[in-house]
């Protein structure tokens, strides 16, 4: 911190009583999931905040004045809910911490803190905030945006000659995120995250106090920009490892079918929240459609269902998709439409079994049965 500067318009005196009253005032298969169901975090980093402008001085006549900070810390505490598409909500506690530097005058005059006189400015609040994680990319990192409106405290404190003075003004406040999180795939749910946020806290804030020698002094600080970069840690409840879909062997051909046979069965696995065929998946179908064709006479049953992630309602309008897309693979394949049965089970009947709103791949199939 530098230690004196010359100011020409007010008087070093004279700027330690204005500043004395502020103080008294994927999508890949190995791809990382969306976040689903809830989550919590902590992140902690440095922040710089832009020069404050000085708008307002009772008893004095400021002119392009303005307060000016040193580098201080930041730390955040989160939590939330991810929706299992990208969207997550969230709640925070913020702080930030600048030390006072000095106040500029135009034509770069300044009166600067040191010595005995020193303060600080600090804010902290709630600032409930929505996010969109950009899953799929990797299954190392995954890009996300953020923005959020709150409330933030601003406090100055002072301490002149030994006496110190403090004030709070609360204001409406805003910030936008940019960041990414990186998965620790030995731990599901645990991720690194970094990003950089800005927050800006809107409008004037009047600081009023009686100061010996000035009573009832108030100064007005405008607009607060703060810009900060933060590392941290989320972890997201509920999160199993990724599973590896099952092959499903092709049937044996038989030369010759006696009578009704056993029904065959056919698994189909899907990525998730997704209905397109993959190339396995469509091997798996095309030897179901030559199974059926060793059958003289065929009832076939497609069967769609769901894990356990994402709402109940959304699930069963997905099994049916995924269910209709094998059917219509099949025909592709030979098999007669008039012989295909289609329906939707959602979320029931899971081959493996969980939690709701846990991520399992083997749930997420349609089952090919041959009767």
């Amino acid at each position: 911190m530098r230690t004196s500067v010359k100011m020409s318009h007010i008087g070093i005196s004279g700027v330690v009583a204005v500043l004395a009253l502020i103080g008294a005032s994927s999508v890949a298969a190995n791809a990382a999931e969306p976040v689903s169901g809830f989550y919590i975090g902590a992140a902690a980093g440095g922040n710089y905040m832009q020069d404050e402008p000085i708008t307002g001085v009772k008893g004095f006549s400021p002119s392009n004045l303005n307060l000016t900070t040193d580098v201080g810390g930041v730390g955040v505490l989160s939590g939330g809910y991810g929706w299992g598409n990208g969207i997550r909500t969230e709640f925070e506690l913020n702080y930030r911490y600048n030390g006072l530097h000095s106040v500029t005058g135009k034509n770069g005059n300044s009166a600067t803190f040191h010595g005995s006189n020193s303060g600080s400015e600090q804010k902290y609040g709630p600032m409930p905030s929505i996010y969109y994680d950009f899953n799929g990319l990797s299954a190392d990192i995954v890009p996300y945006v953020g923005l959020g409106a709150g409330y933030q405290e601003v406090m100055e404190k002072l301490s002149i000659d030994g006496t110190t003075k403090s004030k709070s003004e609360g204001a409406i406040a805003g910030q936008a995120v940019i960041g990414a999180a990186f998965p620790i795939t030995s731990v599901p749910g645990l991720a690194i995250t970094a990003d950089y946020r800005f927050l800006y806290v809107a409008g004037n804030r009047t600081y009023t106090a009686n100061v010996a020698g000035h009573p009832s002094q108030s100064i007005t600080l405008g607009n607060d920009f703060n810009h900060a970069v933060l590392l941290g840690v989320h972890y997201a409840f509920g999160t199993s490892a990724p599973a590896t879909p099952a092959r499903i062997a092709p049937a044996p051909v038989q030369a010759a079918v006696p009578a009704p046979q056993p029904a065959r069965k056919y698994l189909v696995f899907f990525d998730w929240d997704k209905t397109d065929l993959t190339e396995h998946a469509r091997q798996i179908v095309y030897e179901a459609a030559i199974g059926a064709s060793k059958v003289r006479s065929t009832q076939i049953a497609v069967n769609g269902f769901t894990d356990l992630s994402g709402s109940a309602q959304y699930n069963q309008a997905l099994s049916i998709r995924r269910a209709k897309t094998v059917a219509d693979e099949l025909v592709r394949d030979g098999v007669p439409a008039s012989v295909i049965s289609i329906q939707g089970f959602g979320e029931s009947n899971p081959l493996v079994p969980t939690a709701n709103g846990v991520r399992e791949a083997q749930n997420r199939r349609v089952e090919i049965i041959i009767r």
